[in-house]
């Protein structure tokens, strides 16, 4: 085996070792897998404003279906009326 390949192979081995231990360090806490990740908390105001958004949104959307319903009503009684 020449220096080079010898080079090769140590490089290979310490990448595949380097991406085995970054994988199992991203599913533990802090690189200890006996701790589990905390749980996020969750912020009730935070949540109260994302339904009443979420409301909005449904408001808004009823409005434009229906002004596209109407839009096509008047348009068909235009029609009829010529």
């Amino acid at each position: 085996m020449s220096f080079w390949t010898a080079i090769v192979v140590i490089v290979a081995i310490a990448a595949f070792a380097n991406r085995r231990r970054t994988r199992y360090l991203a599913h533990t806490y802090d690189g200890r897998a006996d701790e589990p990740r905390p749980q996020p908390q969750r912020d009730p105001e935070l949540e109260r404003e994302v339904a009443a958004l979420r409301e909005r949104v449904k408001v808004l959307e009823r409005i434009v279906t229906d002004e596209r319903r109407s839009r096509g009503l008047a348009d068909e009684i235009e029609a009829l009326r010529d």
